[in-house]
């Protein structure tokens, strides 16, 4: 395969410039990331069950999905077939459906469906000016995919609060360069063209669905849960996986 046709992700893995302690799946974690990095007034939460009773302690509107993942042989299957079908994405500019980055820092998944949860599920207001978040934004949107992994390496703001958030919580702090098994995949509803999005930095691209329009800006309706379903279905049951919901606070 032509290195054209290769994911930025394929192209720089496993020739890592740098790499990031992995992140523990913790709302708490998560939110003080995502205020750190500039974002104002929103909170993630643990969606602990499907069960429809359930999703009513869950406040409202979801505005992204972080689906934590043990990739199994029938998700990985599925992802090969779909990226063997997939064109390259070369998007930039103000008129992208969705702001996507794609992962070159070993590690760092948690971090990047982070990104694109906030990029991509709030409003900018939300986004406190001069933040680390901001400047990326600023410097990343006019930028195409390479370009903008550079500038997100090259982010010291960013990765101090990456690095400080990455040592807090319950488990074992691993090294940077360890094999991570988890993987973290962000669904956002795009502000452009109302299309739910699937946004895996080890992808060629954003993965528009569709056929799964959010009518509102409330992920929990809608056709959006079926995708983290599917996934679940893949591996053939909930253990393993975990679910974080953002929403404003």
């Amino acid at each position: 395969m032509a290195e054209s046709e290769r994911s930025l992700y394929d192209q720089t893995q496993p020739n890592y410039r740098k790499a990031y302690i992995a992140l523990e799946s913790d709302p708490e974690i998560f939110t003080e990331l995502a205020h750190n990095l500039g974002a104002e007034g929103v909170e993630f939460h643990d969606i602990i069950s499907l069960d429809p009773e359930m999703l009513l302690f869950i406040p409202r509107p979801v505005l992204g999905f972080i689906l934590v993942l043990p990739p199994s042989p029938a998700y990985l299957e599925e992802f090969v077939e779909r990226e063997k079908t997939m064109a390259v994405y070369h998007g930039k500019g103000d008129d992208e459906p969705t702001i996507w980055f794609s992962q070159s820092i070993q590690n760092a998944c948690g971090l990047y469906a982070i990104l694109h949860a906030l990029s991509n599920g709030i409003d900018r207001s939300k986004i406190k000016p001069g933040s680390p978040l901001d400047d990326l934004l600023t410097k990343s949107i006019p930028l195409g995919p390479y370009e903008r992994t550079l500038a997100l390496e090259a982010s010291a703001e960013i990765e101090h609060a990456h690095t400080s958030a990455a040592k807090k919580g319950i488990s074992r702090v691993p090294e940077p360069t360890d094999e991570i098994i988890h993987h973290y995949i962000a669904f956002v509803k795009s502000p452009k063209d109302g299309h739910v999005y699937e946004m895996n930095g080890t992808s060629k691209g954003p993965i528009c669905h569709a056929s799964t329009v959010a009518e509102t800006d409330d992920l929990l309706e809608g056709g959006a849960l079926d995708l983290v379903k599917h996934y679940i279905e893949l591996a053939g049951g909930d253990v393993g996986f975990s679910l974080l919901g953002l929403t404003l606070s």
